[in-house]
């Protein structure tokens, strides 16, 4: 829906909702030369009233949002489809988890990318959202499928989650969140920044994580994480 190769078409009205200030003023300072940006919000409650009052061709929604009953952005897109029928939702997240991917897709997102994505990625797939397609990051494409059949887990994969939750259960929830995002490659200095703690507090948990699960480096975790399915 944007002006492009001549096109008369409008462009897209997009509404971004993330709680990390800094990273909204970048996203829609990335999307302002292509759509018009018509609102943002940081939490549940602001967000949900913005989209109603904006009606958005598409909303680029974080899902981990605070505010409301705690449901994050699946909680935003149940209660704001109602209110925006015709805006679409498109996930842009930190966590490529498969209980987040899920949780959005079961509430009606269209797409969900993670904040990896390029800014030229992100302009063409709020497009194509717009367009009505879907977009998935592709290493999330069996979540989505998974999402859409609902399907149980089988035996062999509840004894493999038992013992992966056994192995969990020896980290704080904290130690889980550094985990996750050191095993996906981030540097110190970019954990520090997405969970607003300082790089000393990293190294501590980043040791803390190694001593308990028996591992000797940054690369031995990440293959643990790999291995087990949890990044």
């Amino acid at each position: 829906m944007s002006e492009q190769d001549g096109s008369s078409r409008p462009r897209a009205r997009i509404a971004v909702v993330d709680d990390h200030e800094m990273f909204r003023a970048g996203v829609i300072a990335t999307l302002a030369p292509t759509f018009d940006v018509v609102g943002q919000a940081a939490d549940v409650e602001s967000s949900v009233m913005m989209i109603a009052d904006t009606q958005p061709d598409v909303v680029l929604l974080d899902v981990h949002v605070p505010g409301g009953a705690g449901g994050g952005g699946a909680e935003i897109l149940t209660k704001s489809r109602p209110l925006s029928p015709d805006s679409a939702f498109l996930a842009l997240s930190v966590s490529d988890s498969a209980q987040d991917v899920g949780a959005v897709i079961r509430a009606g997102a269209r797409g969900y990318v993670t904040k990896t994505i390029t800014g030229n990625e992100l302009i063409h797939s709020i497009e194509q959202v717009a367009d009505g397609y879907a977009v998935f990051s592709p290493k999330l494409a069996g979540f989505v499928l998974s999402a859409f059949q609902g399907a149980p887990p089988t035996a062999d994969d509840g004894a493999d989650r038992q013992v992966h939750d056994s192995e969990l259960d020896r980290l704080s929830t904290r130690e889980q969140e550094v985990m996750r995002l050191i095993a996906r490659g981030y540097t110190y200095k970019e954990v520090a920044a997405e969970l607003f703690i300082s790089v000393k507090t990293v190294e501590t948990h980043v040791s803390s994580v190694l001593r308990k699960l028996q591992l000797s480096n940054r690369n031995e975790l990440t293959l643990w994480a790999a291995d087990r399915h949890i990044v």
